[in-house]
């Protein structure tokens, strides 16, 4: 398999008054096309600022992000912003869906975001529903639906846009391990069956060691895990 994201020695500080804190120390990894990719590691050690900066949501004080051999950050703000509209989906731990919409309607967002006419979303966002096993919920609302539907919702919403890659920080972080372990196989599944890449950032270990490979964040770096 070729390298679909390579990371180069990732760096970032956040300013804190005078001082600088450094999240990131020189963060160097891989992930190939259609491989499903753990980082492992506890809270606070930099998982979702690694994910921020690969999939463009952030910049890195210093390296690289490649994405298929092209410097990401190298673009302009017109070209982040279509990277993250039509290469990347995004699964986050809290959900983030909008309340005030259907299922439906929250999982056309990035379909309408390319602008793609109202009946393609509708059509996209209907067939993800289903594949993600939500065929009959598409009319409610986040409030009417439990905890693990609601990130079905939000896998369906990454799967819309027509990604190569997901990056998923944490997705099982709020879900009891019965359901963690059916998410963490719904994601293996759409790994085989539509070729998708995955990077998932998680604390879970045991839901980890799923994955194709894994890394470790220890100290600001990547480490091979396990």
């Amino acid at each position: 398999m070729s390298d679909l994201l390579v990371a180069r020695e990732l760096e970032k500080e956040y300013r804190s008054g005078p001082e600088a804190v450094r999240v990131l120390r020189g963060v160097s990894l891989s992930v190939s096309a259609g491989e499903c990719v753990a980082v492992v590691g506890a809270s606070g050690v930099g998982k979702s600022t690694l994910l921020h900066l690969l999939g463009a949501l952030d910049r890195p004080t210093a390296g690289q992000v490649l994405f298929d051999g092209e410097d990401v950050y190298a673009r302009p703000e017109s070209g982040l912003a279509r990277f993250r509209r039509t290469e990347v989906g995004f699964i986050f731990q809290f959900y983030n869906l909008l309340g005030e919409l259907t299922a439906l309607e929250n999982a056309m967002l990035p379909a309408l975001l390319q602008r793609r006419p109202h009946d393609e979303a509708r059509a996209r966002a209907a067939e993800a529903l289903s594949e993600v096993g939500l065929g009959d919920r598409q009319r409610h609302r986040p409030g009417e639906l439990s905890g693990g539907e609601q990130q079905r919702v939000a896998i369906a919403r990454a799967l819309v846009g027509r990604p190569r890659l997901i990056l998923a920080d944490e997705p099982t972080g709020n879900l009891d391990p019965k359901t963690s372990e059916v998410i963490f196989d719904l994601f293996l599944r759409l790994q085989a069956e539509r070729g998708l890449a995955f990077v998932i950032a998680t604390h879970n270990q045991e839901l980890a060691r799923k994955a194709d490979r894994g890394y470790r964040l220890v100290d600001g770096r990547a480490v091979p895990w396990p």
